[in-house]
């Protein structure tokens, strides 16, 4: 079985990503997925030579559904502070200290404040202990760094640590 799918959840995840683009379950889709699905992992299994570990899968459920609602109220928030006052906004540089260790959790963790509206990772440091982030608006800097390390690296740490 590992011969044919050597990474399941990859060939899960774009088997169900191909047919959610092409918006069909049509049987030449069907195919043409599962054939995606089977065949990129087997050209990519040398690009990935340290696979993540995922020592609490269902924590990654709980996750989701934060960045999910994080992304909600995120837009909201920033439509808020762009149809008001300009001098409303204060955008600011932060470097987010990492108790992360795991370059897959930290890429995780750059990727959600990536796709969280209003926050951008710009830079990892050399060390790799911490992350420069930019965010739109930042009222009290030790906040920002407190939320995202609750709300985002905690359970990082518990799915990859």
């Amino acid at each position: 079985m590992k011969r044919w799918l050597p990474a399941p959840l990859l060939s899960a995840t774009l088997f169900a990503v191909w047919l959610l683009l092409n918006n069909t379950v049509d049987a030449a889709h069907l195919v043409l997925g599962a054939l995606v699905a089977i065949v990129v992992p087997w050209f990519t299994e040398r690009l990935r030579p340290d696979r993540p570990r995922i020592r609490r899968p269902l924590v990654i459920l709980r996750l989701g559904l934060v960045v999910l609602w994080d992304i909600v109220m995120s837009n909201i928030e920033v439509a808020r502070r762009i149809l008001g006052p300009e001098e409303a906004i204060r955008p600011a540089f932060v470097w987010l200290p990492l108790d992360l260790t795991d370059p897959h959790a930290i890429v995780s963790l750059a990727g959600i404040i990536t796709m969280t509206p209003g926050t951008l990772s710009a830079e990892l440091s050399a060390d790799r202990r911490h992350l420069l982030v930019h965010a739109f608006n930042v009222d009290d800097e030790a906040a920002l760094i407190a939320q995202m390390k609750a709300r985002y690296e905690a359970p990082l740490k518990e799915i990859f640590e």
